[in-house]
């Protein structure tokens, strides 16, 4: 394994997506590709923002992700890993994709938030989107929460 993706939303999924990235990048020596995808805000109506302010608000937003991305990239080359960013608008799952297809990645790594079904087919699902459509291994991580709360179970019953 060479390169891996790993798509983060800064929810609180990114830290365990994160983690999980850095397990299974340390012992392969793998480069890590951190991916954060952004949609701008859309009008919908002619009495939403002014364009003014739908364009001040996108910069604001583009600008906060791509800190937040940096932040992500600085932490993990100070602890030792070969690791770039990359910043893209549109779609997720499309975006996801396109980036493994140019990073020519060996692995895709994501984040679950456990959202249910319902939700999944009102809103739609990155993670099921991208499952479909890989070229490449995709690892799901699930929500942080729920693994503390699975072990909290496990260590109850005993």
């Amino acid at each position: 394994m060479k390169t891996l993706l790993v798509s983060v939303d800064f929810s609180a999924a990114t830290r365990a997506v994160i983690d999980a990235a850095v397990e299974l990048a340390a012992p392969a020596h793998a480069k890590i590709v951190l991916h954060h995808s952004y949609v701008p805000p859309v009008v919908t109506s002619e009495y939403g923002l002014s364009l003014e302010m739908l364009q001040e608000t996108a910069q604001i937003g583009e600008k906060t992700a791509r800190h937040q991305l940096e932040h992500l990239e600085d932490e993990l080359t100070a602890n030792g890993y070969d690791v770039s960013s990359v910043l893209t608008e549109g779609g997720a799952a499309s975006q996801v994709l396109l980036q493994a297809a140019k990073h020519r990645a060996d692995l895709i790594v994501l984040g679950s938030h456990g959202h249910t079904a319902f939700y999944d087919l009102l809103i739609g699902s990155t993670t099921h989107d991208v499952l479909a459509k890989a070229m490449c291994p995709v690892l799901i991580v699930p929500p942080a929460k729920n693994k503390a709360a699975k072990k909290a179970k496990k260590a109850d019953k005993r």
